[in-house]
């Protein structure tokens, strides 16, 4: 486990990458952007940048997974993008099921009346906020 301070957390996905970024002292997170991919490939720079603003303590990805548990290609995606992420940041990346992220996220948009095309970003909270739950409560 890594230590208190900000993260940012990951929803990875074949045309968006959606990013939040939140604090371990509150246990909460906000959506912060959704960036475009090509073909799984995010826009590296803007990771980049997105690293460098808010110098992260550790970074969360999630695995989507079927139903039954098992990977998925949306899984070995979301692994490679860990991966190259570890490997550009130098910043321990951890891991976490985001089973059914993306229909509470589109569940908490509508309630709130907010716009869609923050989807990704939205699910990426709630993917942090997760894992903030599961290692710091």
């Amino acid at each position: 486990m890594s230590g208190h301070g900000t993260y940012l957390g990951f929803d990875v996905g074949e045309k968006r990458l959606g990013v939040a970024v939140g604090e371990t002292l509150t246990g909460h997170a906000r959506a912060l952007e959704v960036i475009r991919c090509r073909q799984g490939v995010p826009d590296w720079a803007r990771v980049g940048a997105l690293l460098g603003d808010w110098q992260p303590t550790a970074l969360v990805v999630g695995m989507p997974r079927h139903s039954d548990g098992t990977a998925s290609h949306s899984t070995r995606l979301a692994e490679r993008f860990a991966g190259e992420l570890a490997r550009r940041s130098g910043t321990a990346v951890h891991r976490i099921d985001e089973h059914l992220s993306s229909h509470a996220a589109a569940d908490s948009l509508r309630e709130r009346g907010a716009r869609t095309d923050v989807l990704d970003a939205e699910a990426a909270r709630i993917i942090l906020e997760t894992w903030f739950g599961e290692q710091f409560s």
